[in-house]
């Protein structure tokens, strides 16, 4: 029985038969790492992640960045009593803050700063500004998740190549190209339910939630023979995968995209189109 069992190759020396055969490409690479799950060395998160860490060495900031229409700036002329109700809707942890248009950023500002507001302290946003880092729209995903670590940084923006603000990217993005959407404070807990009233008629969702129940909590009479979830069916509307900050007009609702990655719609702000009144 123990020589049977000695006889048999552990699981590193299986893994290292198949690592010996080098691959000469990126795609041998590929079929190595697939051919590892399939004999049940990798399981698919694994298999996942290292493709995603193949395909972060080879696309650039411009692919994944937050376009400069959908980012959510602070300016700097406003008051506090101004920005903080939208600096609470949007639900980020940090803000580019402007003097004039998103062309001149001129610092970051961590929401979490705004607490000395609240404690009654001296305030003065320009005290609160961290630097803002920026970056090329042709930047190497893995360079930058290098100067993100190294740097301690977690957001820049992107620079054009007239010096222009195209957008900006977060560590966040980076990683997801990775592991997939992170969630974050903000996100839906997975305990809770996937339709949540969010007042004055409005709804957050997950994009994953079967029509059947949207149907249910909103009355609507959505069809689910093409597509069962929420989120297939904006994407139908849509035509192509939205980003973060996209309007989709469905029957009586507009859903807005709260979270998407570059792979997938992950939650969505739903409200009934107001109607004109016939004049």
């Amino acid at each position: 029985m123990d020589e049977t069992e000695s006889s048999k190759p552990s699981l590193l020396e299986r893994l290292s038969a198949l690592l010996l055969r080098e691959p000469e490409d990126r795609e041998q690479l590929v079929q190595l790492l697939h051919s590892a799950y399939e004999h049940n060395l990798l399981d698919a998160d694994a298999l996942s992640m290292m493709e995603g860490v193949l395909q972060v060495s080879e696309r650039q900031v411009r692919e994944i960045m937050i376009p400069r229409a959908q980012m959510d700036v602070i300016d700097i002329s406003q008051p506090p009593e101004q920005f903080i109700p939208f600096v609470i809707d949007a639900a980020h942890s940090r803000f580019p803050v402007i003097d004039g248009d998103k062309d001149n950023i001129i610092g970051i500002l961590l929401a979490k700063d705004l607490l000395r507001y609240y404690a009654g302290e001296e305030f003065d946003v320009r005290d609160m500004l961290r630097p803002a880092v920026f970056v090329p729209e042709a930047k190497r995903l893995n360079v930058l998740l290098r100067d993100f670590r190294s740097n301690r940084n977690h957001i820049a923006l992107v620079a054009d190549e007239y010096g222009g603000v195209s957008g900006m990217v977060t560590i966040e993005d980076v990683l997801e190209q990775i592991v997939g959407d992170i969630e974050d404070e903000y996100d839906f807990d997975e305990d809770e339910d996937n339709i949540i009233p969010d007042g004055a008629g409005h709804y957050r969702v997950k994009a994953d939630t079967e029509i059947a129940d949207f149907n249910g909590v909103l009355g609507t009479e959505f069809s689910d023979e093409e597509y069962d979830t929420v989120g297939g069916l904006v994407l139908k509307a849509a035509g192509q995968l939205p980003k973060r900050g996209d309007h989709i007009h469905f029957g009586e609702l507009t859903f807005t995209v709260l979270r998407a990655d570059s792979r997938r719609l992950h939650s969505l702000l739903v409200e009934r189109q107001k109607v004109e009144e016939d004049l």
